[in-house]
Order: C-alpha cells, then sequence, then structure tokens
C-alpha cells in the first residue's frame, strides 16, 4: 500500500469529522478541569478515542491539533504541551493495535504504558520551560513536594507520573468503554477499530 493510500485510509472523511468533535471534546472537558482546578486532567479522551478508531497517526494528530487550538484560544500553555498530546495519541493508537484494549484490564496497562511514554516528553516541558507550575491542580501536589523538601525534577516526576497515572487510566477506560458501547454497524466504518471490538 503507498504512503497516498495509507493516508486516504487513515484519514477518511469520516475520521476527519471524528478528529473535529474528538478536539471539541477535550478542549471541553481540559477546560472544565482546569477552572475547577482539579489535580487530574480528562483533556485527552477525545484523543484517545480517535486513536482506538482512526489508529495512532489520527490519533497523534488530534493531540497535536487539540493542543495547538487551545493554546490559540485561551490557554497558551497548552501549545507547549503540544508534543505531549501528540505522544497521547500515537501510544495509545499503538496499544490498541497490538491488542491492548480489547479488555477493561487491558485498558487500565494501557494507560499505564501512555503515561510512561508522556511522562519522558512532559517532564522536561514542565521542569525547564514552566519551572515546575503550568497553572493546573497538579501544581498543588508539586507544591507540597518541594515544601517537604524534594527537589524540583523529582517533585515534578513524581507528580507527572501520579496525576498521569491515575488520569490516563481513567481516560483509557472511558475511552474503551465508549468504543465498545458504540454500534458495530458505525465501528465497522474504522478499519482499525476491530483491534478493539472484536
Amino acid at each position: 500500500m503507498s504512503l497516498n493510500e495509507q493516508l486516504k485510509k487513515d484519514f477518511s472523511t469520516l475520521t476527519l469529522a471524528l478528529m473535529a468533535v474528538a478536539i471539541v471534546l477535550n478542549i471541553v472537558l481540559g477546560q472544565l478541569v482546569s477552572l475547577l482546578k482539579l489535580p487530574i486532567f480528562l483533556d485527552s479522551i477525545g484523543t484517545v478515542l480517535v486513536a482506538l478508531l482512526a489508529g495512532p497517526w489520527a490519533g497523534g494528530l488530534t493531540g497535536l491539533l487539540t493542543n495547538l487550538i487551545w493554546g490559540l484560544i485561551s490557554d497558551p500553555v497548552a501549545v507547549a504541551f503540544a508534543p505531549v498530546a501528540m505522544i497521547i495519541g500515537i501510544v495509545a493508537g499503538l496499544c490498541a493495535k497490538y491488542g491492548l484494549f480489547k479488555k477493561w484490564w487491558q485498558a487500565i496497562l494501557s494507560g499505564a504504558i501512555i503515561t510512561v511514554a508522556l511522562s519522558f516528553v512532559a517532564i522536561p516541558i514542565r521542569v525547564y520551560m514552566f519551572g515546575g507550575v503550568t497553572g493546573s491542580g497538579a501544581d498543588f501536589v508539586v507544591a507540597y513536594l518541594l515544601a517537604t523538601g524534594k527537589d524540583l525534577f523529582s517533585a515534578v516526576l513524581i507528580t507527572v507520573i501520579s496525576n498521569n497515572l491515575i488520569d490516563k487510566v481513567v481516560t483509557a477506560l472511558l475511552a474503551w468503554g465508549i468504543v465498545k458501547g458504540l454500534h458495530q454497524r458505525f465501528t465497522a466504518r474504522f478499519p482499525r477499530a476491530s483491534a478493539v471490538t472484536e
């Protein structure tokens, strides 16, 4: 299959429409959580959903575009974390591709794998670009750990892994549940969805 054919398959009109809905879902949920200053994010449910239905590249692009658009609309910090959002989509799609979203417990495992992968990108961004403080609810955890004597890198490492582990497990389970609950006629229109639904 040529690259052009693969792109047409991965980015069909239906996939592009799904990506648009997912981007709105990500921003709305992320903005709500940010306003409430919760220590989790819930801003990648749409990204993971696209990754499960349309594959890692569509998922990665959904995450990337979410943060770029979000940054332009209301939250410039989101732009800095666009690579993290992209990694979430790619890794979720790869987990699905290799059969790690067939059962609920595999979705939990996938959430943990996504957390480890994103940590390699998120920790340096949070430490070196923002000094550990990004305006999210997770800042309270960083501040607490710094007050207990942890150095900045350790405080951010613990915060990123603990907060994202909870967040990405919840996100993976929700996305898995949504895909499992979709009508078979709808999921059949996404060739990659069979890695989750069968």
